[in-house]
């Protein structure tokens, strides 16, 4: 009765074990040291920006350590109870063990995921912008289920999100919408959620009950912060305002207060129009391009990188990352990693975490290949 409920707690305890092994706790706890040094600097706190960045590091290499501490010691004392409800059958425990199994996966699931974003710009705000592809209505409504799918991924998670963009569909959904995520770690815990998703269902706009594949595009930057110089000449942008059209109140939808910004040289584009002013539309429009420059800056030292490694299989803006199969069967399949899941609802209701853990495990792979 108990017996496979052992065997998990014996097979997370190995799992922790392998990743304490692996971890570097001395770099972590020299960084902690480091960090600790700076905080206790004076005028530390002037610069609110900095600070908080400073601050957010400090927790992400405490949880480093102290979480890989903490559950073995929640695996230890599941592992006794266990052992003593086989030794007393007593099947009343089962329902107890059961859940405090359950959890146990989901933690060692997230100390897993903390111990696989170390990269330099997994700690910062991401930029997150959805796109639908080619099919109408059929894919703006796409596009709406992804965006209300990230939405309740941060609601799960608490991270704060901040509109820039948004644009209606003519009939439903989203034509596109761009956001800000803030919170520990948000870029390392979106990265895998950018490229091409495709959607498999009986389409609810077509009166003859035909399946309809529909396409749309996420992209994710790393938010652009004082730590990261790139410049931006104003000769370089050209720049066009309209008046908002998403939801801003009276001021925000009688002025020209929206913003689109081009850069001339390299012909990206950033448009924002959800701040009051012109200028506050403009200045995050700015960043926002930076952030856009700068994630083509570090794609193409990665390509270096793949190059020199003879790795082609990076997965690019273009390629089909995962596939949402609602008929005739429910499947949801990542194609970079092979991990799927058969629960379509509980994934589109913000349920991500499998996916991001074999993503980040998938891409460690790829680096040690």
């Amino acid at each position: 009765m108990f017996e496979e409920h052992a065997q998990k707690v014996i097979d997370f305890t190995s799992r922790l074990g392998e990743l304490q092994k692996a971890l570097n706790s001395d770099e972590a706890e020299k960084k902690i040291s480091e960090l600790e040094g700076i905080m206790a600097e004076p005028g530390f706190w002037d610069n609110a920006e900095s600070a908080q960045e400073t601050v957010q590091q400090l927790k992400q290499y405490k949880n480093t350590i102290d979480s890989p501490a903490a559950l073995m010691a929640e695996l230890e004392d599941a592992q006794i109870l266990i052992e003593m409800a086989q030794e007393e059958a007593d099947e009343s425990l089962e329902e107890e063990i059961e859940q405090s199994t359950a959890r146990l996966e989901e933690q060692l699931m997230e100390v897993e995921m903390q111990c696989m974003l170390n990269d330099p710009r997994d700690s910062k705000n991401a930029i997150i912008s959805i796109h639908p592809g080619a099919g109408g209505t059929e894919s703006c409504d796409w596009a709406g289920m992804l965006y209300r799918m990230l939405q309740r991924f941060c609601e799960r998670r608490e991270f704060n999100m901040e509109l820039l963009d948004y644009q209606d569909g003519d009939e439903a959904g989203i034509k596109s919408v761009s956001f800000r995520v803030s919170g520990p770690m948000a870029y390392g815990y979106f990265k895998s959620e950018a490229g091409v998703h495709r959607l498999v269902r009986i389409s609810p706009f077509n009166s003859q009950g035909k399946r309809q594949t529909s396409f749309a595009a996420v992209e994710v930057l790393t938010e652009i912060d004082n730590t990261i110089d790139i410049e931006i000449r104003e000769e370089d942008l050209k720049m066009d305002v309209f008046r908002a059209s998403g939801a801003g109140g009276q001021h925000v939808n009688k002025t020209s207060s929206a913003v689109r910004l081009t850069h001339v040289p390299t012909g990206l584009i950033a448009s924002c129009q959800m701040g009051r002013s012109q200028h506050k539309n403009k200045a995050q429009a700015i960043l926002m391009l930076k952030a856009k420059m700068y994630d083509i800056e570090m794609e193409k030292k990665q390509k270096e990188l793949d190059d020199q490694r003879g790795d082609h299989q990076e997965v690019g803006w273009g390629s089909q990352i995962r596939s949402y199969v609602m008929q005739p069967y429910q499947m949801i399949k990542d194609h970079r990693t092979n991990y799927e899941m058969g629960n379509v609802d509980k994934v589109l209701d913000g349920y991500l975490e499998p996916y991001i853990e074999h993503y980040l495990k998938w891409k460690l792979e790829q680096k040690h290949s």
